[in-house]
């Protein structure tokens, strides 16, 4: 069966290709589709086999033309249309991911002036310093490029949890199906929400772990079989992603459990612990000699150490266990407890839909409340938004408003921006402007090699504005592809806590920017935070969850986050800072 990813990969590559040539329009409707597509929880395959042709159009950003294109794949393993392309310029553009500076026109530029197909050849060209005396480039492209293969090296091999969650969620739940399954747990890096992982790990109660054995192994997701045992088994998907399970007994399950939780050093601290006591701690259980005394649950087995429960998201031996022995441990934010989101993109600039269709999904979320937060002028390529047509926009979402209020439904659209932070600290819309605005952004998306001090004192020089609100996405990194901007982190957090400016973790997957060091220092500093999806499509609003999942990493509890509050309380706070300001 043909993948979700394998059809992502072939849409993305068609989308740069068609760059390469300078082709119109075209390669971002690829893109648009290959991101959808991304998303989805069902696999496209499954959703053909339903509906045929006319379920592929459904698909958000899959017009008729790329519906027949999938339907050619999804039948025949091969896309004629993408074939050509790659004929007509035969670069390895999967060696290429990853590496920043590197799109689709420079790969083309150094394919058509040097003849590089791979990353080979392009590591060869820098080492003769071939590419510094192409025209248009030189010796800092060189190096920037350089430094993009090293970052993509260095990262390699791990993938971005929010991307590779809906498969293993699929997998989890598909042998949760299984005859004789009682329960199913992934575990690892994935139950600790941490950022990227390297694997899965997957444990299950069944007395009869011979058909969950068999069924793992033969997944259509598998690309080869490490291993097949009689209670555990291992594999690699197609996507690269390794992926264990093991069956265990009932009576261990939450010693296996806390085991293959993690991480190492957490676990290590629990067998120190527990050698203290004259016990011994695996992943069958808590010992007394022979004697099993704890390890059916999570929790008996914390409770026996004389411990509050240590959530998964905290177990980094971070300081969770002093905590939890004094029983100081935070009540961490809830994965429904966020109230609103207050940053949303529409296709008022480089968002897939509008204001109200925005808004109808977020409703579905259960939230009570978004901020339209499009892009300003400075960014040219999104159609940023200029002060007349931000105020035409204004139109437009008091319109919306008044069509919810008259269909008697709690919700509210605020007026927002995100808006430019300029390489000198001011904004790209004028505070005649931004004082008229219920939520704005500042947000760094250029010069991102300016010297530490220099890109500090531009963030601090935006947060002393009496009129920006938030700091979006404050160190700029892009997980796999972009190392942070640097910053001065802890003077940033003085100056938030000074200013009652909010720092923001951004719940896309590639950023969940503010990483979770970075939280905790918020918190126990008293910097308040939002976690915000950076939505530009609906199929986005559900990105949230990682948000909230980093923000547990960073001991972040509802009262830290400004968008788990009411509106009201939320607005308040806002008004009430920008007159400290």
């Amino acid at each position: 069966m043909i993948s979700n990813n394998e059809i992502t990969k072939i849409l993305k590559e068609i989308a740069e290709y068609l760059e390469m040539k300078s082709i119109p329009f075209k390669p971002r409707a690829y893109e648009k589709a290959a991101e959808a597509i991304s998303e989805l929880e069902e696999e496209v395959t499954e959703v053909y086999k339903k509906g045929g042709l006319i379920a592929l159009e459904k698909i958000p950003g899959v017009g008729i033309s790329i519906a027949e294109k999938i339907e050619e794949f999804i039948k025949t393993g091969k896309l004629k249309y993408y074939e050509q392309l790659k004929k007509s310029v035969p670069v390895d553009l999967a060696s290429f991911s990853g590496i920043e500076g590197l799109g689709p026109k420079t790969i083309f530029k150094l394919y058509k002036k040097l003849g590089i197909k791979n990353l080979k050849d392009l590591e060869s060209a820098i080492a003769k310093r071939k590419i510094e005396k192409l025209k248009g480039f030189g010796k800092k492209s060189e190096e920037k490029i350089s430094k993009g293969i090293e970052f993509a090296k260095k990262h390699s091999g791990r993938y971005v949890l929010g991307f590779i969650m809906p498969l293993i969620r699929e997998i989890e739940n598909r042998i949760k199906n299984i005859s004789g399954v009682k329960q199913v747990v992934v575990a690892g890096s994935v139950r600790r929400m941490k950022e990227t992982i390297r694997d899965a790990d997957i444990l299950v109660v069944s007395q009869k772990p011979k058909p969950v054995m068999d069924y793992f192994v033969s997944m259509p997701e598998v690309a080869y079989v490490i291993a097949h045992g009689k209670t555990k088994s291992s594999i690699k998907l197609k996507n690269g992603l390794d992926v264990d399970i093991r069956v265990v007994p009932e009576e261990s399950f939450g010693a296996a459990l806390n085991y293959f939780t993690g991480n190492r050093d957490h676990n290590v601290s629990l067998r120190e612990l527990a050698i203290k006591n004259g016990w011994k701690l695996n992943e069958y259980g808590l010992f007394k000699g022979k004697k099993i005394i704890a390890g059916k649950s999570e929790e008996e087995l914390y409770k026996k150490f004389g411990l509050t429960y240590v959530e998964p998201e905290l177990r980094e031996n971070t300081g969770e266990l002093r905590l939890a022995k004094e029983n100081k441990l935070p009540k961490l934010i809830g994965y429904k407890d966020l109230r609103g989101d207050l940053q949303i993109q529409t296709n008022w600039t480089d968002g897939a839909n509008s204001i109200e269709e925005m808004a109808c999904a977020a409703i579905a979320e259960r939230l009570e409340y978004i901020v339209i937060t499009d892009h300003t002028k400075r960014l040219a390529m999104t159609h940023g938004l200029d002060e007349k047509r931000i105020k035409e926009q204004w139109k437009e979402i008091d319109k919306v408003n008044a069509k919810l209020k008259k269909e008697k439904i709690n919700f509210t659209i605020l007026k927002g921006s995100e808006c430019d932070i300029l390489k000198d600290g001011s904004m790209d819309l004028s505070d005649k402007i931004l004082e008229q605005l219920d939520v704005v952004g500042g947000a760094v998306h250029s010069s991102f090699n300016l010297s530490k001090e220099e890109q500090t004192k531009r963030i601090m020089k935006a947060m002393k504005n009496p009129h920006v609100d938030i700091i979006f996405h404050p160190t700029g990194r892009i997980l796999n592809r972009r190392e942070p901007y640097e910053i001065d982190i802890d003077e940033i957090i003085k100056v938030a806590k000074e200013t009652g400016t909010v720092l923001e973790i951004d719940a896309y997957p590639e950023r969940l920017d503010l990483k979770d060091h970075y939280i905790k220092k918020c918190v126990e500093t008293g910097v308040k935070l939002s976690i915000d999806s950076d939505a530009h499509s609906i199929t986005h609003l559900p990105y949230l969850e990682y948000g909230i999942g980093t923000a547990r990493r960073g001991f972040a509890t509802k009262n830290d986050i400004i968008n788990a509050w009411p509106i009201d309380k939320m607005l308040s706070f806002l008004k009430d800072k920008r007159k400290i300001k």
